[in-house]
């Protein structure tokens, strides 16, 4: 109760929204939720980009992440503190790779709402296949078909924006949806509808980043090898181990900075003159 009188006001701007998309506008029903799905992922862009930017920071210094994770990895406490201090000098946020997915969680309760209150109101079909949209999934068998897209969806969204997570979280998130199924399934088919749109548009957003946006290897971040002006290493930081000393206070491997032995000189061999001897 408490949830859903702090989501009132959102239920009622949903409600709001379908109602003008579908009366103003002219779209049925079901094609104003995904009208609405994609108004609510234009809104979310600048959150994307920053999830995109942060997952290029965290792929970027990955190598020096892993090396404090192992130097610490039996000192929990000290483990987070100075992994708190290399985001804090590295400028990255790992939460901003979570932002859009938690803004999203409200509109996605708000719509559940608005469905489960306004049946009445919000119904009709979708592509003459769907022949109530306030229904539940498991009502007729197109919800199966919505489902089933749905699953797909979800794990290709996660193989294309979870490209930083370890491979086991990964799988883990992968798998994830075929779990939640028998849940998903007792929703109404237009918040199905709903998701399954989100998760299209987030795999042909991870399909546009993947062309326009050059994939960032580990330790290319300011100041790695690949860096304009880098220097050739990743950016030192008060955890970074210093660099084995060189010898000769240049940067230059000792084997580079000794001096190459002048080439020996040969005798020149005197010609002798024909008809006689050269004294």
């Amino acid at each position: 109760m408490i949830v859903a009188s702090i989501l009132s006001p959102i239920e009622h701007l949903m409600k709001s929204i379908l109602d003008f998309l579908h009366t103003s506008v002219g779209l049925p029903w079901a094609w104003s939720i995904v009208a609405l799905t994609v108004l609510v992922r234009i809104v979310l862009v600048p959150l994307t980009v920053r999830q995109i930017h942060s997952m290029q920071s965290l792929q970027a210094h990955g190598p020096e992440m892993k090396a404090i994770q192992q130097k610490y990895k039996h000192d929990r406490a000290k483990l987070n503190e100075e992994l708190m201090k290399f985001y804090r000098e590295n400028h990255i946020n790992p939460a901003a790779s979570c932002l859009p997915l938690l803004a999203q969680f409200p509109v996605f309760i708000a719509l559940y709402l608005t469905l489960k209150h306004f049946s009445h109101h919000i119904k009709g079909s979708w592509l003459h296949v769907v022949p109530d949209i306030s229904a539940k999934g498991t009502a007729h068998w197109s919800g199966y078909v919505l489902l089933a897209i749905y699953a797909g969806s979800q794990i290709a969204s996660t193989y294309f924006m979870g490209t930083t997570m370890q491979k086991s979280q990964r799988n883990l998130m992968m798998i994830l949806p075929l779990l939640f199924i028998t849940v998903v399934s007792r929703f109404p088919v237009g918040l199905i509808l709903y998701w399954m749109t989100t998760n299209l548009w987030t795999v042909g957003q991870g399909l546009v980043t993947r062309r326009l946006v050059p994939r960032t290897p580990a330790g290319a971040g300011p100041g790695g090898p690949s860096w304009p002006g880098g220097g050739g290493g990743p950016k030192r930081t008060s955890r970074t181990p210093p660099r084995e000393p060189s010898g000769n206070g240049s940067g230059a491997t000792p084997e580079a900075a000794k001096p190459k032995p002048a080439p020996s000189r040969q005798p020149r061999k005197v010609r002798k003159k024909k008809g006689g001897s050269r004294r």
